[in-house]
């Protein structure tokens, strides 16, 4: 695959002054949420904070969000997605409805394989710039950064992972997990720009996906006009997944890691 061109991240500033001004931004034409939950689950090297202005904006059509709690996406895949999935059963069983999880980049890898693993709290996944086809299609000054967490967690600094998180068996079942299909009823919306300055776009062409292509830069799509048009559209083709009259006491109890 091609090197993205990491010039075009600079964009950024751009997007978000664009998305203020946008009629998506203010609510015109998009569904009320009516309470429904839905989980934001932040990128490689990013907080919930990189996810803010989704999530006010998600809240003030009327969903029902959850961050993550993560500072900074860096730590071991298996435990991060065992974390996770912990946060969404709570998220559903205090909502009584299956939840949505909109994940940014490597958010949306753990989007999911928690889709994967949890498919009783899961009605939909929306990604934004994630690899599924090939998680390490990007670009090479960002495959730098991947090399430097990976080789600090494997000198046993806490709260990174490790070069065995990446390809021993440290997270195998997890790398596996993000390979297989999706159950049929749950929803999967992969958002992917071809001016991508970090991920190669043909990374992001998930098979089983429904495939939404915007411009946008790949930090950007988090303040992005096209792409919160895009998350709207999904969040709202994924209604008709939730059966009516679902309610807490019809989950399935989480699974404890041992």
């Amino acid at each position: 695959m091609a090197r993205p061109p990491f010039w075009r991240e600079s964009r950024v500033g751009l997007e978000a002054a664009a998305l203020l001004r946008s009629p998506i931004y203010r609510g015109e034409e998009v569904a009320d949420g009516r309470g429904r939950p839905v989980l934001l689950i932040p990128g490689f090297l990013a907080g919930d904070d990189s996810l803010a202005l989704m999530t006010r904006w998600l809240r003030a059509r009327g969903y029902h969000t959850r961050k993550t709690g993560l500072r900074s996406n860096v730590d071991c895949s298996g435990g991060t997605v065992e974390r996770l999935e912990d946060r969404l059963g709570g998220l559903v069983e205090s909502r009584g409805l299956r939840a949505v999880i909109v994940g940014q980049s490597r958010g949306g890898t753990l989007a999911r394989v928690l889709a994967r693993r949890r498919p009783d709290l899961v009605s939909g996944i929306v990604t934004l710039g994630t690899p599924h086809v090939e998680p390490f299609a990007i670009h090479p000054l960002v495959g730098l950064q991947v090399i430097a967490v990976g080789a600090l967690g494997t000198l046993r600094i806490p709260g990174l992972f490790s070069r065995s998180c990446l390809s021993g068996d440290c997270c195998a079942e997890f790398w596996e997990q993000s390979r297989e299909p999706l159950p049929g009823r749950i929803g999967f919306v992969s958002i992917y720009s071809r001016s991508d300055g970090i991920v190669d776009w043909r990374a992001c062409l998930a098979p089983g996906a429904r495939h939404v292509e915007v411009r946008s830069s790949h930090i950007g799509m988090a303040v992005n006009g096209a792409a919160y048009r895009a998350v709207a559209d999904a969040l709202e083709s994924f209604r008709w997944r939730e059966p009516s009259g679902t309610g807490s006491a019809s989950l399935t109890p989480l699974r404890r890691a041992a």
